[in-house]
């Protein structure tokens, strides 16, 4: 598993460092979108410092791509080797109006949009809300 973790930083040309390492590992156990209080949390004696500098070189690099779910926490997730995170990469994502959590759709790709000419986009975000799985129950 290190050296799959260890490959995964190199290919993005990330120096794999031990915490930057351990920093993947637990990005890459989440099942969902997580935050950066979701990974500190999960991180409890590493330095929320250096947590935050890794995230934000591992979002430069475009090791992991980010969020707006409109929850008011940035939510990020692992990118697959072959993302790079372009328009033509983007993907919908899923929020939960109960549990607050955020699902990546990688199989739900975002519609073509006629822009403008004049304009120029960088990114896009698609954020479909309603109840995950676990919290039909209390959808009314």
């Amino acid at each position: 598993m290190s050296e799959n973790i260890e490959s995964l930083l190199q290919a993005r040309g990330i120096k794999p460092t031990a915490m930057r390492m351990l920093i993947l590992k637990n990005m890459l156990d989440f099942s969902r979108a997580f935050s950066l209080a979701d990974l500190e949390a999960v991180m409890e004696t590493a330095d929320k410092s250096t947590i935050f500098r890794t995230i934000t070189l591992f979002h430069e690099k475009q090791l992991i791509h980010s969020i707006d779910d409109g929850s008011g926490a940035v939510k990020y997730s692992v990118c697959n080797s072959n993302c790079y995170c372009s328009i033509d990469d983007t993907h919908a994502h899923f929020y939960c109006l109960h549990c607050h959590k955020t699902f990546c759709l990688e199989k739900v790709a975002v519609p073509d949009i006629n822009i403008p000419d004049k304009l120029i986009p960088v990114s896009i975000n698609l954020v479909i809300k309603g109840f995950c799985e676990n919290c039909t129950k209390f959808a009314t």
